[in-house]
């Protein structure tokens, strides 16, 4: 495990944070999460030992473009597990949340890494989706730990059902992406299901529906922005 994050299990268990105090790591975790400098779980790169092959010009944007769709999902899933957080009355849920936001962490390195593999950037757009993204999170958490879990489970619900879309959508040479986002796919679930086991509520239809539109816009845009 990183020692980053040994450090900080290590401080919430000796000390009770003020409403401060929280602030205060909420920017730090701003900060880090669109600097590419999210605190991480230390898990290997997915592609580490799988050849790039070759790819067609046209080929490489394509799937540079998929990739950053997927990194700013993560900057999303950042701040929704960060405002989740900051607002959650129950520390165990504090400590869920926070957990599956250093778990996501990986996800972000290991996207933006692609990124510069592929020679391309990330979205110009994330402060933007992020922000948004906390709104949304600090919202779901003020209504109650059950149904923040449920948004939870149904965020990683769409999210691996975009994720399995893109690996359709990469180009048949691009193993290494493959790789990435096969292996986030599992994660996702892994979350989706320990929100479900720590008593989920199931979202009205309505809030399932408004957030797949809101998907369907970042995904658009983020494609080429």
């Amino acid at each position: 495990m990183d020692q980053s994050v040994k450090s900080m299990q290590t401080m919430n268990k000796t000390r009770d944070y003020t409403l401060f105090d929280r602030l205060c790591l909420g920017a730090d975790q701003v900060v880090r999460a669109l600097t590419n400098n999210a605190i991480t779980t230390g898990q290997p790169y997915p592609a580490k030992s799988v050849e790039d092959h070759p790819m067609t010009t046209e080929q490489r944007k394509h799937a540079a473009a998929l990739m950053r769709i997927n990194h700013t999902g993560e900057i999303c899933a950042q701040a929704l597990y960060h405002g989740q957080g900051l607002v959650s009355r129950s520390p165990v849920i504090q400590e869920k949340m926070q957990q599956a936001a250093i778990e996501e962490g990986d996800h972000l390195a290991w996207c933006k890494q692609r990124l510069n593999e592929l020679g391309s950037h990330t979205s110009y757009l994330n402060p933007l989706w992020y922000a948004g993204s906390f709104c949304i999170g600090m919202a779901a958490g003020m209504v109650g730990d059950k149904w923040s879990l449920g948004f939870v489970a149904e965020t990683e619900r769409q999210v691996i059902n975009h994720l399995e879309k893109h690996l359709n959508l990469l180009p048949a040479t691009d193993q290494r992406s493959y790789e990435i986002l096969k292996k986030m796919e599992n994660d996702e679930a892994k979350h989706r299901d320990e929100a479900i086991i720590s008593g989920a509520k199931e979202l009205p239809s309505p809030v399932k529906l408004a957030m797949n539109f809101m998907s369907k816009i970042m995904v658009k845009t983020v494609y080429w922005l």
